[in-house]
């Protein structure tokens, strides 16, 4: 999916806010989808991001998580963990689907950083949820 349009969408956050992505026009985002909430490689994830976060809105990147849980479950999520960013639910995986994030066995760990004129340039298919931040970071630092 690298050097295309990224799929727009329309998706509830953990406050049920709808989102697009239309919405983060002029900023880098970093889109990333997970199997499951509070689960142990989730967590590392979202918690590594949380570390790097401060780092990552530097550089005028806003992160998204994407999972098929529900809104409530991100808002706990959010909560336990104290995590900076914004959890969008999509119960029915259309989203999922459209970023080739849906698997068989649920949703695939992924990635997509999108540029300020919504063109994905790096995809990440295959996500160490440890050094998943880290590789962002030092992506988007070169920019």
């Amino acid at each position: 999916m690298e050097n295309q349009q990224a799929p727009n969408f329309t998706l509830p956050d953990e406050n049920k806010e709808i989102h697009t992505l239309e919405q983060y026009r002029g900023s880098f985002v970093l889109l990333y989808f997970y199997p499951k909430d509070d689960t142990p490689g989730c967590t590392k994830e979202a918690c590594s991001i949380k570390e790097d976060h401060e780092a990552l809105k530097n550089h005028n990147l806003i992160v998204i998580g994407i999972s098929k849980d529900s809104s409530e479950s991100h808002k706990k999520f959010i909560s336990k963990y104290e995590l900076p960013f914004t959890l969008l639910s999509d119960k029915e995986g259309l989203v999922c689907a459209l970023y080739k994030a849906d698997g068989i066995l649920g949703t695939k760990r992924i990635s997509y950083i999108i540029n300020p004129e919504g063109i994905i340039i790096k995809e990440y298919l295959k996500v160490n949820p440890e050094k998943h931040a880290e590789e962002v970071l030092d992506y988007i630092s070169r920019i």
